[in-house]
């Protein structure tokens, strides 16, 4: 489908985020496939990968985590067992097992989160599970990769008898040892290991008294290192055993090997799942730290990068803890070529690198950082002319290879092509090279082609205002500072800024006037032209962003006011539906005081309990009797009230706590005496005190008298203060 040049790769720094993605991978198989990343030339298998990906980096955030991959290659194993009657070592069966154990695991996971991970199960579907390999391997080979002693009958009895014989030995030579140590022949460190054999340390002068065979000495000479008789012959034994156990082990190894030979196909096949997984993760990895997504990929012809970040730019100012410009740029059959103008350093190559990357990027199956509402097509081809292209080997200069580049665009560009060109036209005489640059834009806006150019020259801009399908835009100046602003502005061609960039860079007035004068007062003119109109769009952007702002604010206030009405509205319902149930209340309780009126005066009980029953089915009449659903719908609203009523209960009663409480000063009770005009502390009647015995008063209220305890009264006086 894509046919893309190394030129191209280049120009886009594409190897730079293979590296990154490489680093990400666990195996070095896995690093391998990364750095051979390239453009699907099939939508379909473009898709699946993308879909891959996008799977793994969700796996980062949910509770099924993709079990580990790694692996340690066996590449060297698979070249072994291709070649007829040859056999691994022990090692080699264990990174074998390990390896089909690992690929199982992620088999079995991914067909049993197959909802979550559909198309990494879709690959992982191609491969054949198995556990013949691991039943085989673990049969003779142990989890430390050694050969199992049941790994044959033979060598189970080899290696009994070479336990008995290492016994043997031992007790000999612990004879010899207590032996010849008794008769203080030996050294002080007494024994020692020569060719993986224990011998006795004996001192020179000793070395005939000690019958055995001498297999070295020290340094000096001092010391004669002798095996003892005794232990010789079953030394001799046991070289004999290891020997039939090292042919018995190679014997084992083989036919292991013929068990395993015919898997080999799978083997490779396991090898090659596992590595394209490690591939598929590093793309996670990196899609995670650069936030990249999958935009929606679409047939028809749109590009539509909104909020769009260089992933290399960004990484190196997260690093650096700066900020990156995002920029939006769309393409369409409408507005299908842009070129951007402005002064130098303003982020105009940056901005043609990010969209051409990020299209690469998008068509190798790499997530991308834009944002999540962008869009895109995918291009036949992409086409690049970026930097300064000198070729010192073919005698080409700038200009030269430019045109030679040209001549292989006007070759290969059609509608299905997207063309980046930077300083589009440089390198020969500015109205010469400007005019066969603009008969080049020509050419590729009328074969429909996408691209997207920067360029300083003003016939350029020119023709993209005159073009209805073409459009101008510039990267933003700060007209005060003089710095770039990095953001790209379209629907208007830029000025170069080439005096006031000159004057903020310390070059004379003087000068700068002088070179005013050498050039044309028209060009001067557009110049200044397209300078004040990007400060007035400067100046608009300000505006819309701060209208935005207000609105935002008006909004905001609108839902507040919104949300105060409704309450309001609510509360009135609740007074209205209250004041009707009182209203009704005071009526029938009026009712019942007439008929118990009329009762007071005939004594009629038969009357009496007709109107009550009057009254009741009146009432009753007009209830309406509550659904089920009503019911509990009641219940659950009144749960609610009640829970309410928990939390303002419990709010209060912590603000009581925080709240210190004042003492409260008692004051002194008065002493009560004959005469005292006095009341109950409950009650309103005065009267007077005529006499006290013990603790009650006899209080005379004229029409009466009472006995009142003391404690129960109170002075009118007092009250009165």
């Amino acid at each position: 489908m894509i046919s893309i040049t190394e030129k191209t790769l280049q120009d886009l720094q594409f190897p730079t985020v293979l590296e990154t993605i490489s680093d990400g991978c666990n195996t070095d198989i896995g690093k391998e496939k990364a750095l051979q990343i390239k453009p699907f030339r099939d939508k379909e298998e473009l898709m699946q990968s993308l879909m891959q990906t996008s799977e793994y980096v969700s796996s980062f955030q949910n509770n099924n985590a993709i079990p580990n991959h790694g692996f340690d290659a066996i590449t060297h194993e698979i070249k072994f067992l291709a070649i007829e009657d040859s056999f691994l070592e022990v090692g080699s069966f264990r990174k074998i097992a390990n390896l089909s154990a690992t690929t199982n695991v992620l088999l079995n996971f991914l067909k049993k989160f197959d909802d979550y991970y559909p198309n990494l199960n879709a690959r992982a579907s191609r491969v054949e599970l198995t556990k013949d390999i691991i039943t085989a391997i673990d049969a003779i080979v142990d989890k430390y990769g050694e050969i199992k002693d049941n790994a044959s009958p033979a060598l189970a009895g080899i290696r009994q008898n070479m336990n008995l014989v290492r016994g043997k030995v031992n007790q000999s030579f612990g004879v010899a040892l207590t032996q010849y140590n008794g008769l203080g022949y030996l050294d002080d460190i007494k024994e020692s290991f020569v060719q993986n054999r224990r011998v006795l340390a004996v001192l020179a002068m000793y070395r005939r008294k000690v019958k055995g065979s001498i297999l070295g000495s020290s340094k000096t000479g001092s010391i004669a290192y002798i095996e003892p008789e005794a232990t010789l012959k079953y030394s001799r034994e046991l070289a004999n055993l290891e020997y039939e156990e090292k042919e018995e082990i190679t014997r084992i190894l083989k036919n292991l090997s013929n068990v395993i030979r015919p898997f080999l196909p799978l083997l490779v096949e396991y090898q090659d799942f596992l590595s394209d997984i490690d591939v598929v993760a590093g793309k996670a990895k990196y899609a995670n730290r650069i936030n990249g997504i999958l935009p929606t990929i679409t047939d028809e012809r749109r590009l539509f990068f909104r909020e769009a970040y260089h992933p290399i730019l960004y990484l190196n100012n997260k690093q650096k803890q700066e900020v990156t410009h995002p920029q939006t740029i769309e393409l369409k059959q409408e507005n299908r070529i842009i070129v951007i103008s402005g002064p130098n350093a303003g982020g105009k190559t940056i901005s043609l690198k990010t969209v051409g990357l990020l299209q690469l990027m998008l068509q190798s199956g790499i997530l991308i950082p834009v944002h999540e509402r962008s869009e895109t097509f995918l291009f036949d081809r992409i086409l690049t002319d970026i930097g300064d292209n000198q070729s010192i080997e073919n005698h080409l200069s700038t200009y030269s290879y430019r045109l030679k580049n040209m001549n292989y665009f006007l070759k290969k560009c059609n509608r299905k092509t997207m063309f980046l060109i930077d300083e589009f036209g440089t390198g020969s005489d500015p109205e010469l090279g400007g005019a066969l640059a603009e008969i080049f834009l020509e050419e590729f806006y009328h074969r429909e082609a996408f691209g997207i150019i920067t360029t300083h020259y003003s016939n350029l801009k020119i023709l993209a205002n005159e073009l209805p399908y073409a459009t101008n835009a510039n990267m933003m100046f700060d007209e005060k500072s003089l710095e770039p602003m990095y953001k790209l502005a379209l629907g208007q061609a830029g000025s170069s800024f080439t005096f006031e960039v000159a004057q903020k860079n310390g070059i004379p007035f003087g000068l700068i006037n002088r070179a005013k004068k050498k050039i044309e007062v028209g060009k001067v003119r557009f110049d200044k032209t397209i300078a004040t109109l990007q400060k007035e769009r400067s100046k608009l952007e300000k505006t819309s962003l701060n209208l935005k702002e207000e609105e935002t604010r008006a909004r905001e206030e609108s839902k507040k006011m919104e949300n105060i009405n409704t309450k309001i509205q609510q509360k009135l319902e609740s007074y209205q539906e209250l004041y009707d149930s009182n209203q009704k209340i005071i009526y029938i309780g009026q009712k019942i005081d007439d008929i118990a009126e009329k009762y007071f005066n005939n004594k009629n009980k038969k009357e009496l309990i007709g109107e009550f029953l009057k009254i009741v089915e009146i009432e009753n009449s007009k209830r309406k009797k509550a659904t089920p659903k009503e019911v509990k719908a009641k219940v659950e609203k009144q749960k609610e009230i009640i829970a309410e009523v928990q939390v303002k209960v419990e709010e209060i009663r912590k603000e009581k706590k925080e709240k210190k409480l004042k003492p409260v000063v008692e004051k002194p009770k008065p002493i009560l005496k004959v005469g005292d005009r006095v009341r109950m502390l409950d009650g309103r009647s005065v009267g007077s005190i005529d006499s006290i015995e013990k603790n009650k008063a006899t209080v005379n209220y004229g029409i009466f008298t009472s006995k009142v305890s003391l404690d129960e009264l109170e002075l009118v006086e007092a009250v009165k203060k």
